[in-house]
């Protein structure tokens, strides 16, 4: 089990790092503390192995508290600020994450942390995750909107189109959702066994195909079952395989 303190003054910041920790392969135990007084007060109480913390706070700030962790505490900041990041590393942070950021991005700062915990941790007997588990892949998606955080079931999404630096999740209740994620980004995040990647701008669920249609130009029309269409490009010719077979 990985104990993590979590230190920020906004709820929203807090539960959205807890919220990408539980969904990791790994056991993770998350506490959460809105400043710096409070945090100290749940370190005389429990020992942490990793710390996420916010730079700016009332009060103690997040690299003030940096400096009272014990040096076994691995320091993940988060912030708006970018001005900090020298200080930051001084005090031998894993990594500087700057609101706000992708779910790649915090998983890259996750794995920075577990190379650096994996000499420490036990040998844990037990049952293996589940391999989509284990490749990183996502059950849930963070989708941020001002002021709340929405959790989408993977399961509701059938196809997902390309909106400049974002996406579009289009669900199975007819809804779509902008979600602030590149198309490669979330491609790395989706079962490929559910999921393929059919055009540079659509990912699509396997199972929501009903028929493919050859075009004059060398790409397919695809047919999904709610009606809507979308384009298997030339460059991905065979993944027709994969969606016929």
């Amino acid at each position: 089990m990985i104990k993590v303190l979590i230190v920020d003054d906004e709820p929203l910041a807090r539960e959205c790092i807890a919220y990408l920790l539980n969904d990791t392969a790994e056991a993770v135990q998350c506490l959460q503390a809105e400043n710096g007084d409070h945090a100290l007060q749940l370190l005389a109480k429990e020992n942490v192995d990793v710390a996420f913390l916010d730079m700016q706070m009332p009060g103690i700030s997040g690299l003030q508290l940096a400096k009272q962790l014990p040096e076994t505490v691995l320091k993940v900041f988060v912030t708006a600020y970018d001005e900090f990041a020298l200080p930051a590393f001084e005090v031998n942070a894993v990594d500087y994450l700057l609101k706000p950021y992708s779910d790649a991005r915090f998983a890259q700062a996750w794995q920075k942390v577990l190379a650096k915990l994996q000499p420490l941790q036990p040998v844990q007997n037990g049952p293996k995750p589940p391999i989509s588990e284990r490749a990183g892949c996502k059950s849930r998606l963070v989708v941020r909107d001002p002021g709340r955080i929405r959790l989408i079931d993977v399961k509701h999404v059938n196809y997902i189109t390309g909106a400049g630096n974002y996406v579009e999740l289009h669900l199975d209740d007819g809804k779509t959702v902008l979600h602030r994620e590149t198309m490669t980004a979330l491609e790395q995040q989706l079962d490929p066994d559910v999921f393929i990647r059919i055009h540079r701008s659509s990912i699509v669920r396997r199972s929501f195909v009903i028929e493919l249609r050859p075009n004059d130009k060398g790409d397919y029309t695809v047919i999904l079952e709610s009606g809507d269409l979308l384009t298997l490009s030339r460059r991905n010719r065979d993944k027709i395989e994969a969606l016929t077979g």
